[in-house]
């Protein structure tokens, strides 16, 4: 499962700074082919233990860390993965397993046995934590995200908005689930790529007085605990 790891930029931004950067994208980069009408939804469903050690990690900014989650788009049942995200030296990268819906519900009831023999290493990682060390699904978060592609340097650029929190629901596979908005409606634009960032993008994404941060949708979505 050794994958390459990507650089990661993160500033949380205003509706204004949004747009100008909405507009910059739009004339040199490529729009995600997978957007509707340039955007999609995405739910989530994170996971943590019962000292939340992926939180605690990530307000501390712990150099090594990892988190993992369901997701899906568009509430679109028949594409769900299940997905680690793994950081290092502030670089980041991704595996991804498949589940189906039914998966999904038994991982939320905790009937977890079958997940041992699954041809799937990342959904046998799962459930050795989920033994080990009591992971356990804590909040499912929601938002809308604008996906820009720049194939020079594999480079995506993503506005994320309307980000919410499903409180202590885990009912993840409902479109009527209950969620509401995180305090601040706050405006994330996120920055990620190989080797090297073009001058192009570097130029479309700059934006005055705003500073790499450290800003966590997962983080934001447990403020109701």
């Amino acid at each position: 499962m050794d994958k390459r790891y990507r650089h990661e930029w993160k500033h949380e931004i205003s509706i204004s700074d949004m747009i100008s950067v909405r507009q910059r994208m739009s004339a040199v980069g490529e729009t995600d082919p997978h957007a509707r009408d340039g955007c999609y939804l995405i739910r989530s469903l994170y996971f943590d233990n019962q000292s939340d050690k992926a939180l605690r990690e990530k307000l501390d900014g712990v150099n090594r860390r990892e988190k993992f989650r369901i997701r899906f788009y568009n509430f679109d049942q028949s594409v769900i993965h299940l997905e680690k995200k793994s950081k290092l030296n502030g670089l980041g990268t991704k595996y991804s397993a498949s589940l189906t819906p039914e998966q999904v519900e038994r991982i939320i009831r905790n009937d977890i046995g079958w997940m041992i023999t699954d041809e799937q290493p990342l959904i046998r990682e799962l459930y050795c934590k989920m033994k080990g060390q009591g992971m356990r699904p804590k909040v499912i978060v929601d938002y809308t995200r604008e996906p820009f592609i720049y194939r020079p340097g594999n480079v995506r650029v993503t506005l994320d908005y309307h980000i919410r929190t499903g409180l202590d629901s885990l009912d993840f596979l409902n479109p009527d689930c209950v969620t509401v908005p995180v305090p601040g409606d706050p405006i994330v634009l996120e920055v990620k790529w190989d080797d090297f960032l073009p001058d192009i993008i570097r130029d479309s994404v700059q934006l005055p007085g705003r500073r790499v941060t450290s800003f966590s949708k997962y983080a934001q979505c447990r403020v109701y605990d």
